[in-house]
């Protein structure tokens, strides 16, 4: 068997065996390089609201988180809740109310995972431990793997002889650049 077909069968074998990982990556990749804009692991919603202050002066931080539930029909969702000077902190099954205990005037914050997104970043941390980190090294050397194996898939005027190497360099030189601009910078 010829070297180059060893070559481009490899590079197609991994190919095919890391397309999953290569998404898993992507994705998660994706969405921590942008984590300042956005949650990449949860949906959170804001949402004001008016509620009727408790007629008499209640001091149990349980009973006055009870009456602002059910005003918002949410009851069942309690969990526990904190005082902090004019205003009650009542955390429920999906996130959390704050609400001035004189006035009414609360908000709720609602926290939901985000589809996709937190079970790749769940991987991509390397949460899981154990099998996985095993996996991950392996998937890291198959990228190595990758790229070496890819250099020799084309031959010729497109190859790393000649338009290969410009773009093979061009691909080297940029990270090069920017890490040199970021460290003195």
């Amino acid at each position: 068997m010829k070297i180059r077909k060893i070559n481009r069968a490899i590079h197609r074998d991994l190919g095919y065996f890391f397309f999953g990982m290569c998404i898993i990556y992507g994705l998660s990749g994706i969405a921590l390089n942008h984590r300042h804009h956005w949650n990449p692991n949860y949906i959170i919603t804001q949402k004001s609201f008016q509620l009727a202050p408790p007629e008499k002066e209640i001091s149990e931080n349980r009973e006055m988180a009870m009456h602002f539930l059910e005003q918002l029909d949410r009851e069942s969702e309690f969990r526990t809740s904190l005082r902090s000077g004019d205003n009650l902190r009542i955390f429920i099954t999906d996130g959390s109310i704050t609400v001035n205990m004189f006035t009414g005037e609360g908000n709720l914050e609602t926290i939901r995972p985000r589809p996709v997104f937190k079970q790749v970043n769940f991987l991509h941390y390397n949460t899981p431990r154990k099998l996985w980190t095993w996996f991950a090294d392996l998937y890291a050397g198959g990228l190595i793997l990758l790229a070496i194996t890819g250099l020799f898939v084309l031959k010729g005027k497109n190859g790393i002889t000649r338009r290969g190497a410009w773009i093979t360099g061009t691909g080297i030189l940029i990270p090069l650049i920017l890490l040199f601009y970021y460290l003195n910078g």
